[in-house]
């Protein structure tokens, strides 16, 4: 195992840093986690999680599964519907007694229940990445207030646009998906009900989606393709973020009333991206997990999933490995194929699924 002694830095403190933070510290490591905002991030909308997500959190820490499960839904029902409203098809879904569930739940209760595992000492708030350089034995993190950390090994949790990948794999641009996506939150207590994921479909893609979180709340996404203008590309945001009209009363009455009343500050507006598949996800002393190794699309809901398992696969790795080299090796041996999977595959269906 690598000494217990190691010290051990994470740069961005998201669903996937923080909860392989836990895992770390768990096995004695001394852990440093740095957010760059001047507080825990837990804004963002509503979430499917798939199994294979909530098992990946299960096998860490059965207590974070357990706080997830009571902040949200279990999935119950897929159903496909028409833009009248008729219903295309429904899928029932039911669990063994030792099976953990799907679930539907807000971005904020995940988060927060995963920084609960977290020594508060252990987490730094406005400590924005400016550089890394490492030695032989050593990787320093430069921050832009001009403290720096130095330890054994660093760690990129730091989402799509990672600072820390440039370290790695210079110069990957985002690729657009084609989309612009709204989301949001509203209270709802009798168009979805609990545990149901609603999809309204046009031609041969997704044109809505709404699922309930619990609490009496309902999550909504609405998707858009669209073209970026000169100015927009490379910007996480489109000019104007205001819902198309027309696009909008093309949902039936009772979906689009949803969004309608959704309060403007529960609704968040994105251009779609993903990254290519990179070559690598280490350097020496500095690896890359979830977003910043592999964003992908949404289509296959294995985003958080997969910097889940990231997590738990690196924590494992460094409990069965000699040294941190083998630890990295190993880990992205077994990790880059599975990966690069979920990308390609998510990737695909993106774009076989156009609305037009």
């Amino acid at each position: 195992m690598v000494p217990s002694q190691t010290r051990i830095g994470i740069i961005g403190a998201g669903t996937s840093g923080a909860y392989l933070a836990t895992l770390l510290i768990q096995q004695g490591f001394k852990v440093d986690l740095f957010e760059k905002a001047p507080y825990p991030r837990t804004d963002g909308c509503g979430i499917l999680i798939v199994q294979a997500g909530m098992e990946a959190l299960h096998q860490g820490n059965a207590q974070i599964t357990e706080k997830i499960i009571n902040a949200g839904d279990r999935v119950k029902l897929f159903e496909f519907r028409n833009l009248r409203g008729g219903v295309i098809n429904s899928e029932h879904v039911t669990y063994e007694e030792s099976e953990v569930p799907a679930m539907l739940v807000h971005r904020k209760a995940i988060l927060e229940a995963i920084l609960d595992e977290l020594p508060p000492e252990c987490i730094h708030f406005n400590a924005e990445l400016a550089s890394i350089a490492q030695t032989d034995h050593s990787a320093i993190a430069h921050f832009k207030d001009g403290t720096k950390w130095e330890g054994d090994l660093l760690i990129g949790a730091d989402g799509i646009v990672s600072k820390v990948r440039q370290f790695i794999v210079p110069n990957v641009e985002l690729f657009y998906l084609g989309d612009v996506v709204w989301r949001g939150i509203v209270e709802d207590n009798s168009f979805c009900p609990e545990g149901n994921f609603f999809v309204y479909v046009r031609g041969r893609g997704i044109y809505a989606n709404f699922f309930h979180i619990g609490g009496g709340r309902t999550h909504w996404g609405f998707f858009i393709e669209k073209e970026r203008t000169e100015s927009e590309i490379g910007k996480l945001q489109p000019t104007n973020i205001t819902i198309p009209p027309e696009e909008l009363a093309k949902l039936p009455e009772d979906a689009r009333k949803i969004i309608e009343s959704t309060p403007l500050e529960n609704i968040v507006c994105r251009f779609s991206y993903d990254i290519d598949p990179l070559p690598k996800i280490y350097d020496g002393r500095v690896i890359l997990i979830g977003d910043a190794a592999h964003a992908k699309s949404s289509t296959r809901a294995r985003g958080m999933t997969s910097g889940w398992e990231d997590g738990l696969y690196l924590a494992k790795h460094l409990a069965n490995s000699a040294n941190i080299p083998e630890a990295l090796e190993n880990f992205q041996t077994e990790r880059l194929p599975i990966v690069h999977e979920y990308q390609r595959s998510s990737r695909e269906i993106s774009q076989k699924v156009g609305r037009r």
